[in-house]
């Protein structure tokens, strides 16, 4: 089962990556108001935990096609999560 043991490397990475990002630009802009990126950081956390969820789920008829989904997620909320931050 390494690929579900990949699978949630990844989220833990670039929800992780992400969060940094959002926290240095807050330390880099001192000054810019920091509840967009505090709204950045807390979407994060909760996808993290969406996504986790979504792995550990046993129940599922097709484990493979679940998981294939969950990494897509990943994409497109990741992807969503960062230009976000790019518009900070």
């Amino acid at each position: 089962m390494a690929s579900i043991r990949d699978l949630k490397q990844d989220i833990n990475y670039v929800l992780g990556d992400i969060i940094e990002a959002a926290l240095l630009h807050q330390a880099a802009n001192p000054d810019s108001d920091t509840k967009a990126s505090e709204a950045v950081v807390d979407d994060s956390i909760t996808t993290f935990d969406e996504l986790i969820a979504k792995v550990n789920d046993k129940n599922v008829e097709n484990r493979k096609a679940h998981l294939k989904s969950v990494r897509a997620e990943l994409e497109s909320r990741g992807t969503e999560l960062i230009a976000r931050i790019n518009k900070l």
